[in-house]
């Protein structure tokens, strides 16, 4: 049977929702939850939807690995500017004192544990805190790693934006990973539509559910339900 830190040190019932989050949904909830003040770098792919839910006054400065800090949210109409991407080319806007380097530079920040919180999506996460997200070993796979690697390890926190279940049923927040791994024990928290865990070397708790009680949730993963002490 597999621990979780929930058997320990359960605070209470989760915060819950009735519903199953969208990504925008849940784009928002992390947005919350990231620290003010703190230097973010935001994935390829759904974690920048983060940028359009962060609340004006957080002073949190979002960072891209192509070269720029203070990146604001993402721009629309006359506001496009074709030069002016994040990391995934989507057309973004620049706060009051936007800087722009080299990437180079960019990776200096990223590998020399100058960014807070990094958030990534991810093909699996294990309960330690593994992270999987950057091929799945298929022969029709194209393997994209970029800059998570850097990212994983460089970070002082991982927290990992994905679905929590595969189009088939299985679920993505698994005991040990099967895909080829990004990085060791990396990921701190785990934002998905279900439901928000820690993970890490203590196993893995869950803090908040979405549209399903968690003791289901629990048996769906597989893990000691949650209870009250």
């Amino acid at each position: 049977m597999t621990t979780t830190t929930a058997d320990r040190a359960y605070p209470g019932p989760p915060r819950s929702a009735d519903h199953r989050l969208s990504m925008d949904e849940l784009a928002a909830v992390i947005a919350r939850d990231i620290p003010a003040d703190s230097f973010v770098n935001l994935g390829i792919g759904q974690p920048t939807k983060i940028a359009d839910h962060l609340p004006a006054g957080s002073g949190v400065v979002l960072h891209t690995e192509n070269g720029m800090l203070n990146m604001g949210p993402k721009a629309e109409g006359d506001a496009i500017d074709p030069d002016l991407t994040n990391a995934g080319k989507v057309p973004v806007t620049e706060l009051p004192g936007a800087a722009y380097f080299h990437h180079a530079d960019s990776f200096a920040m990223m590998r020399g544990g100058h960014l807070d919180v990094c958030v990534l999506g991810a093909y699996e996460v294990a309960f330690n805190g593994d992270l999987a997200n950057w091929t799945t070993g298929r022969p029709d796979d194209i393997p994209a790693v970029g800059g998570a690697m850097d990212l994983a390890i460089g970070a002082k926190d991982v927290y990992v934006m994905m679905t929590l279940f595969t189009r088939s049923g299985e679920p993505k927040l698994v005991p040990r990973c099967t895909y080829p791994l990004t990085g060791l024990g990396c990921v701190s928290r785990v934002y998905t539509d279900h439901g928000v865990f820690d993970v890490g070397s203590e196993g893995i708790r869950i803090r908040e559910t979405y549209g399903v009680d968690a003791g289901e949730l629990a048996q769906r993963l597989g893990i000691t339900p949650p209870h009250r002490p």
